[in-house]
């Protein structure tokens, strides 16, 4: 199952596989009508299965034109990719606007939005 998230074209496509494959785990056994932080708890415990090491709710730091210019906190690190995690009915731009923005202000790569609220789970993986 995990072979089929692989594309050797994405960056760390190996690392956003296992993610992904723990994300649809969960929504297999919780589906939608909870809460982000509910989801939160079950990556938790989903995660190491899937031999992930992650941080949870990590500030990361924001860097403008080289300088850091303050902190903002990010639901999962996990390797080195930045995942912000979602329940809502649907996904707006304003979902994709500031996640981007996250992952271009801390330097990280990749970064994973995951909506668990919808009624099937909705994964878009983006770079920066």
């Amino acid at each position: 199952m995990i072979k089929q998230y692989v594309k050797a074209e994405y960056p760390l496509s190996d690392v956003t596989a296992r993610i992904i494959a723990a994300a649809k785990e969960v929504y297999r056994v919780l589906g939608p009508g909870f809460r982000e932080v509910i989801y939160q708890r079950a990556l938790v415990l989903e995660l190491p299965a899937h031999g992930l090491e992650f941080g949870r709710e990590v500030w990361i730091d924001v860097y403008y034109k080289g300088q850091k210019i303050g902190c903002k906190r990010v639901d999962f690190i996990i390797d080195e990719v930045m995942v912000e995690i979602k329940a809502k009915s649907e996904l707006e731009p304003v979902d994709f606007v500031q996640t981007l923005s996250y992952l271009k202000a801390s330097g990280y790569k990749v970064g994973l939005l995951l909506n668990f609220g919808a009624s099937k789970l909705e994964i878009k993986r983006l770079a920066n």
